[in-house]
């Protein structure tokens, strides 16, 4: 249930331009990633692996994951993954298991190490071109960000999810392929999104002013970073996303779909 905001229509500036916008809690559903994108890793990461050992690909995720493991060591619960000895199928099979318990592991965890979200990358690849996954977009999304695009506005997107699961989501979308409403895709490799310096350089690689950006997001770390570098900041407010407090509902702009977005701006 979403908690009772007061919302209006929000009219945005006219000098913003540009709309940079997250993923989750903002155009999808948290409950998409948390209940469908992560179990299926859990779930069938097994067969995955057995699927596909032998190709350079997977080996490269495995030497990832190995590397990253010697580095977990003096973590609680750790779990090692061993050497292939090339002994046969019965070690592969040992060291595929190590790297399933690894795996799920890290995901019990929280971890968003790199070698984690290689692999994951490559498995949600797999099932989004195979139809087994389809990404989740709220009704409100493609209407709005189709007029917004009407009236001259660019769109991008910031998540920290990487640009190759972004551009999975979208293009393999319950309602087709997204990817010509976007005009490119940020990740956290160029920072992390709860830094101000982020919304700087991202600023700086469209070429235009922190002021010419309005920046969509549900969490208030991120919202306090984006403002920070002097974008403008709306706050989206959807069910399931975590409860903001009531100094943040003061100071920030509110919605609760992207339709109370206005352009009409007198400003």
């Amino acid at each position: 249930e979403v908690e009772a905001y007061v919302m209006i229509m929000v009219c945005v500036p006219r000098e913003v331009a540009v709309i940079l916008l997250d993923i989750e809690g903002t155009t999808t559903a948290i409950t998409f990633v948390k209940d469908i994108l992560f179990p299926y890793i859990k779930e069938t990461v097994q067969d995955y692996l057995r699927a596909h050992w032998d190709e350079e690909e997977c080996q490269e995720d495995v030497r990832q994951l190995r590397k990253q493991a010697e580095e977990d060591i003096k973590l609680d619960g750790f779990v090692p993954i061993p050497p292939d000895s090339g002994k046969g199928a019965e070690d592969v099979d040992f060291v595929i298991q190590a790297v399933v318990n690894n795996v799920h592991w890290q995901m019990a965890q929280d971890r968003k190490t790199t070698a984690l979200k290689q692999l994951q990358g490559h498995m949600w690849r797999e099932a989004y071109s195979a139809g087994h996954v389809k990404g989740e977009v709220y009704e409100d999304v493609v209407p709005a960000i189709r007029e917004w695009r009407k009236v001259g506005k660019k769109v991008y997107i910031y998540s920290s999810g990487s640009v190759e699961a972004q551009k999975l989501l979208f293009g393999h979308s319950v309602q087709g392929n997204l990817l010509d409403l976007f005009d490119g895709h940020f990740d956290t490799t160029i920072g992390h999104k709860v830094e101000s310096g982020s919304y700087r350089r991202i600023t700086e690689s469209i070429g235009c002013c922190p002021k010419n950006m309005l920046f969509l997001t549900d969490v208030s770390k991120e919202a306090k970073a984006a403002e920070e570098a002097g974008v403008h900041v709306t706050m989206v407010v959807r069910a399931g996303n975590a409860p903001l407090t009531d100094e943040e509902k003061l100071h920030y702009n509110l919605i609760g779909s992207f339709s109370d977005l206005s352009f009409l701006s007198l400003a």
